[in-house]
């Protein structure tokens, strides 16, 4: 009798199934790694924007490490650039199987960070946007979280079946993905991001994008004979009582721009901004400003003077600094004030240079692009 024992083939067939799964997995991770990544690579400043407020979040909430989120403050843009990064180099470092323990061990460790940043956000309705696809896919926090609890099966599947995984000598393919990576963050730092996609964006009208973005559609809400009815225009019949109104569209209708406004001390400059051509300055602060930026800003500010072009100083420092600051300067132009995240939505360097006119933006410059002043000239001729 033959003691040697057989497996019946449709045995093997659950290992493979999950073989197949493991793969996919595996691939759908990497995917979305890559284009996260890579988005926020393209704008490291926002990522850098959503780290200090989740900072400033953890630094009021928890208490007992107050100094330690206020004192990493001053570095969330290094620990920006090294997060999108990281989520780029593991995602291909997961497709092209390099290092396989190591990559699916990093990829677990972030994964779990970002599910806690996203838990906290959507529970405690904190930083309601996580900033997870950048500024190219807002979802609600909650959205967030299923996101990367999904993310988060679907790497412990991965490292479940790892031993299947045979690793590649890809670590040329890694270290490009590396290189370009940061080469990539250094341009979007150092200029402004390759791809604009933010409402004050070149080629948007400010004023259009403040407008909803279709029409408002309402559900009114009655009481009848103890009976609730719905109805999408206002009954005739008085018999019913009136309990509420519900806005059915209220995300998809509501502006791209909602908090811009700019003012002085004595009046509100916001429409009086979207007439004529105006060249705006933006100092969102002057605890990190580059002030070195400055001579160069001033040329272009005086080579236009005489022109129908208005130069404006839009900040968000307080009257005695900014006047302090433009007078070291030798700058005499009209500041007003403004919101400071519109302000760092607006320009994601400081100082940068925003060109409207008529209310649409023609141009948008980081203060190392200084333009020239027959440059500015030629975007507003009609």
């Amino acid at each position: 009798m033959n003691n040697q024992s057989t497996t019946h083939p449709s045995r093997l067939k659950p290992n493979y199934t999950m073989k197949i799964v493991s793969r996919i997995a595996r691939f759908l991770v990497g995917i979305v790694f890559i284009f996260s990544g890579l988005i926020k690579l393209n704008d490291p400043v926002g990522t850098q924007i959503k780290l200090e407020e989740y900072f400033e979040v953890f630094a009021h909430d928890m208490a007992f490490l107050h100094g330690f989120f206020h004192a990493i403050v001053p570095f969330a843009l290094y620990f920006a650039v090294f997060l999108c990064v990281a989520e780029v180099v593991l995602g291909v470092a997961l497709l092209v199987r390099y290092r396989p323990r190591t990559t699916n061990f990093l990829l677990l460790l972030i994964i779990i960070f970002f599910s806690f940043l996203t838990f906290y956000s959507a529970y405690f309705n904190k930083v309601t946007d996580c900033g997870c696809f950048g500024d190219a896919l807002k979802l609600t926090p909650w959205t967030s979280f299923t996101k990367d609890l999904i993310l988060l099966v679907l790497i412990v599947i991965i490292i479940w079946y790892q031993r299947d995984i045979k690793p590649l000598p890809t670590a040329m393919v890694v270290a490009v993905a590396t290189v370009g990576s940061l080469v990539l963050a250094f341009y979007a730092i150092t200029h402004l991001p390759p791809l604009d996609l933010l409402p004050y964006r070149v080629g948007n009208s400010i004023p259009e994008q403040m407008k909803p973005s279709e029409p408002y559609q309402f559900e009114y809400i009655f009481l009848k004979d103890g009976k609730t009815h719905r109805f999408k225009e206002f009954p005739d019949d008085s018999t019913y009582v009136y309990q509420d109104m519900v806005t059915l569209n209220a995300d998809k209708a509501k502006p791209k721009v909602t908090d811009y406004r700019v003012w002085n001390d004595t009046t509100d400059y916001t429409q009086e901004s979207f007439k004529g051509n105006k060249l705006i300055v933006i100092v969102k602060n002057l605890k990190d400003i580059n002030a070195a930026a400055f001579p160069t800003i001033k040329k272009l500010v005086d080579e236009l003077a005489g022109s129908d072009i208005q130069p404006l100083i839009f900040t968000s420092a307080a009257s005695n600094e900014i006047e302090d600051f433009l007078h070291a300067q030798q700058l005499s132009v009209p500041y007003y004030f403004a919101d400071a995240t519109v302000l760092k939505t607006i320009s994601r360097s400081n100082p940068g240079i925003w060109l409207l006119s008529d209310g649409v933006v023609k141009g948008k410059w980081h203060y190392n692009d200084t333009p020239a002043a027959a440059t500015v000239r030629k975007l507003v001729k009609p």
